[in-house]
């Protein structure tokens, strides 16, 4: 239960995050629509944001978070400082000269990301110029994470998953208020990117020093604490953020693509985020913690009774999820998006976009629930072998899928030769979606096949497993018998699409419910753990 609770207050936060993420997108695609100017800016933004759960959010918290519970559970409160302390310089010794190389090398590191850009100059410079301004970000929220990993450990899980909402709100107020006073207007969004890291960053030391737990900095990279985090850090670079890495080599080889594609992506993403931030993220961010303090007392009955109900929640509501996100997608993008700039073809490409990462959605929720099992035990070796696997199978599908999605669209002609053909017609970006999906499940089956070998991995609830897909029966067919035809939500306004869209969602939610409910699912069945041997 108070894992549970823990959840659910991390959730309730998240959710804010969530809304106001949506609310910034729609206010994005109303004032810009998808455009170069905007493939600019995502790609721009995408890198800092890349580095940031790479390293912050990724390797370091993964690395950060297990170490400081076990110094935290010897009850040696000086020793516990002394690694705060030293951390904190450390890390931020480091993140000053990335800063300073990053923003340096600007276009050269668009032109990595981005290669499409270098034969459109003016779509390089203005990338390049609000790269400069972006990748301070990851300094100040790299220390936000490391205050927030401080606050997690301490139990305390709502103000780091509600500071995000942050990023958001100052967004919105960079597109609405300050975009016009821009020769460019998109560069506002770019520096309403610096001013939420740096805002991010200071709503949370307040708290730190009330629980005694600010972190004086002090670089000193010989402390045994950060050689042992620098150490579990090395391998996490890829195992932790595998999806993070093939989300921006979706964006190298959409770069190549029709104009657009790289928004379409970036929209079909962000609504598979909702749901995966929700409560993927939740359960990884809560459970980490709890499974490193459980490790740390020798407890391998309770870890795995912990991953048995972390894993049964996961696919409680990543399935269902999924499901209605796919069956709903073309009404939620016009409901959200479809508004100002945003036409209708990209309704229809973001729409599949999101389809598309819908299939993995699962996976990604199933990776963020297993991984933890290994970095809260400080195996950092696996994981990564899993990763390097998972991205190069990316690697290749992404190839292999664009090129079989290209060649059905051009009817197999490509005598004008292969970049001509990507960049001509929309829809292949799909292929790059498909191909996170494909990678996200063999993550997560080569994650769960090395826990079995060890005798840790989740038991599969089969029992549950089967009450969850009826329940998504239920859940689709009365989705697709109550939400109109795809033409009728381009013909009415903001008012008429909101109405049927809560009113299907909300139907939908209800026969999930229904069918759990009569298939003999009890809400204690979600706050009950399903203890080791028990595969009902």
């Amino acid at each position: 239960m108070n894992l549970l609770r823990s959840i659910a207050s991390f959730s309730s936060m998240t959710l804010v995050s969530r809304v106001l993420g949506l609310i910034r997108d729609v206010v994005l695609a109303r004032w810009f629509g998808a455009s170069a100017a905007t493939d600019a800016f995502f790609v721009a933004f995408k890198i800092p944001n890349f580095l940031r759960r790479l390293f912050a959010e990724g390797s370091f918290s993964l690395a950060f978070v297990p170490v400081l519970s076990e110094y935290r559970e010897k009850g040696d409160a000086q020793a516990v400082k002394s690694l705060l302390d030293a951390t904190a310089g450390s890390l931020l010794a480091v993140l000053l000269l990335m800063t300073g190389l990053g923003m340096l090398a600007a276009p050269a590191i668009i032109t990595l990301f981005a290669p499409g850009f270098a034969d459109q100059p003016e779509q390089l410079r203005l990338a390049s110029d609000m790269l400069r301004v972006t990748f301070p970000y990851l300094l100040f929220i790299a220390l936000t994470a490391l205050s927030g990993g401080i606050l997690n450990t301490w139990g305390r899980f709502a103000l780091p998953a509600l500071t995000p909402a942050l990023l958001n709100v100052s967004l919105i107020l960079a597109a609405v208020v300050f975009s016009g006073h821009f020769e460019q207007p998109v560069k506002a969004l770019a520096w309403g990117v610096l001013v939420a890291g740096i805002v991010q960053l200071a709503v949370q030391l307040p708290v730190l020093a009330r629980h005694g737990v600010l972190p004086i900095p002090r670089i000193d990279f010989s402390h045994p604490g950060v050689r042992r985090i620098m150490k579990l850090m090395l391998p996490t670079l890829f195992g932790s953020s595998v999806a993070q890495i093939n989300l921006l080599l979706d964006v190298l080889i959409a770069s190549l693509l029709i104009e657009a594609s790289i928004s379409w992506l970036y929209y079909g993403d962000r609504l598979m985020e909702f749901p995966l931030g929700m409560f993927g993220v939740a359960l990884s961010v809560v459970i980490l913690p709890t499974l490193s303090s459980l490790h740390a007392r020798a407890d391998v009955s309770q870890f795995r009774n912990t991953m048995n109900w972390a894993i049964f929640l996961g696919l409680a509501i990543g399935l269902p999820a999924a499901a209605g996100l796919a069956l709903l997608a073309e009404p939620i993008v016009t409901t959200l998006f479809q508004y100002g700039e945003f036409a209708e073809s990209d309704v229809e490409m973001t729409a599949l976009a999101l389809v598309a990462y819908c299939l993995g959605l699962p996976a990604f929720i199933g990776v963020k629930i297993l991984a933890p099992a290994f970095f809260s035990r400080q195996d950092t070796k696996t994981p990564v072998r899993i990763a390097i696997i998972a991205l190069a199978a990316n690697m290749v599908l992404n190839v292999v899928f664009v090129a079989a999605i290209g060649w059905r669209l051009s009817g197999s002609d490509f005598s004008g030769g292969v970049f001509e053909v990507l960049a001509r017609y929309p829809g292949m970006h799909a292929g790059l979606a498909l191909a996170s999906s494909a990678s996200a499940w063999l993550n997560a089956a080569l994650l769960w096949k090395n826990l079995r070998r060890e005798g840790l991995a989740p038991q599969l609830p089969w029992r549950r497993i089967g009450q969850i897909a009826l329940g998504c029966i239920g859940m689709s067919t009365v989705v697709m018998t109550f939400t109109p035809v795809t033409d009728d939500w381009y013909q009415y306004g903001l008012s008429w699409r909101a109405s049927q869209l809560t009113l299907s969602i909300s139907l939908g939610a209800l026969a999930y419910c229904v069918v759990l409910w009569l298939s003999g699912i009890r809400p204690h069945h979600l706050s009950k753990p399903i203890h080791a041997g028990n595969s009902e």
